[in-house]
């Protein structure tokens, strides 16, 4: 097997992978809840190589990203679902529909995007999964206002969306400081809970959720991304401890055999910087 630039010499190297007998033990043991994480994860770090600029390593985790693509595809096939070319049709199918103004007929394209036919094009596209469903013989699925916000989403940007969501209906606080007032209750809460005689994790839980919940929508107030305010105090947290780190190693030492308050020293010594 040699290395190509034709999609279907991956295509061909996952069904090998996937063959039984001859495949490899552990790709045959993957479904696609386990294989899911792995998709996020390599979603994910197409968007670090973007964040870092780096050319080479984009393409690289881009073709990892391509890979999970293959490998649900040749999973559904084996099962007879569907399979990549049925992938590369509906998604093209989808553009080229979402797109009347680019191509559609003479007058579409004359027209361009008019108001109003982004949501009439998405309706058309509900009401063909329900036209789908309903030749398979399933149930009419009930329809939501908040079902467009993916649960899939990191819980953090989950909580934006259904809040910006839940506001285009008025269900909003107007302002942040209302919002702050509700995160000191809700940390009140929390509190309470934490010091009580005989704490209850799932009330701990939904109380630490509550929290969070609120912080996430005081973010959306200030409008600021929840997510990305958190990755900075991420890259923060990574650049002090890579002091503590620094400082050890001048000392000849593990980051173990500090102490607590040696560790402290380094922190507050980096946040000076």
């Amino acid at each position: 097997m040699t290395p190509s630039r034709d999609i279907s010499r991956l295509i061909e190297i996952m069904r090998a992978l996937r063959t039984p007998e001859t495949g490899c033990p552990w790709d045959l043991e993957q479904t696609f809840e386990t294989i899911a994480p792995y998709t996020i994860e390599e979603a994910y770090e197409v968007a670090e190589a973007i964040q870092n600029g780096d050319m080479d390593e984009l393409r690289e985790e881009l073709g990892d990203l391509l890979l999970q693509v293959v490998y649900h595809s040749r999973m559904a096939e084996e099962e007879n679902s569907f399979e990549f070319s049925d992938v590369v049709e509906a998604v093209t199918t989808k553009m080229i529909r979402r797109h009347p103004h680019v191509f559609g007929d003479e007058e579409a394209r004359a027209t361009g995007m008019e108001n109003g036919m982004w949501a009439r094009i998405k309706a058309e596209e509900r009401a063909e999964k329900s036209r789908r469903r309903a030749a398979m013989g399933l149930p009419e699925k009930q329809e939501h206002f908040l079902d467009s916000v993916p649960t899939a989403f990191p819980a953090l940007t989950e909580a934006d969306k259904l809040q910006r969501k839940a506001s285009t209906v008025g269900f909003d606080w107007g302002a942040a400081g209302p919002v702050l007032e509700k995160i000191k209750e809700e940390f009140e809460e929390l509190s309470d809970e934490v010091y009580a005689d005989t704490p209850d994790r799932d009330k701990l839980e939904d109380e630490l959720g509550d929290v969070l919940f609120a912080v996430a929508n005081l973010a959306r107030h200030l409008d600021i991304s929840p997510e990305e305010a958190l990755k900075r105090t991420n890259r923060k947290f990574r650049a002090r401890f890579e002091h503590i780190e620094r400082g050890a190693n001048e000392e000849g030492r593990q980051l173990a055999d500090l102490s607590l308050d040696e560790m402290e020293a380094y922190w507050q010594a980096a946040k000076k910087k």
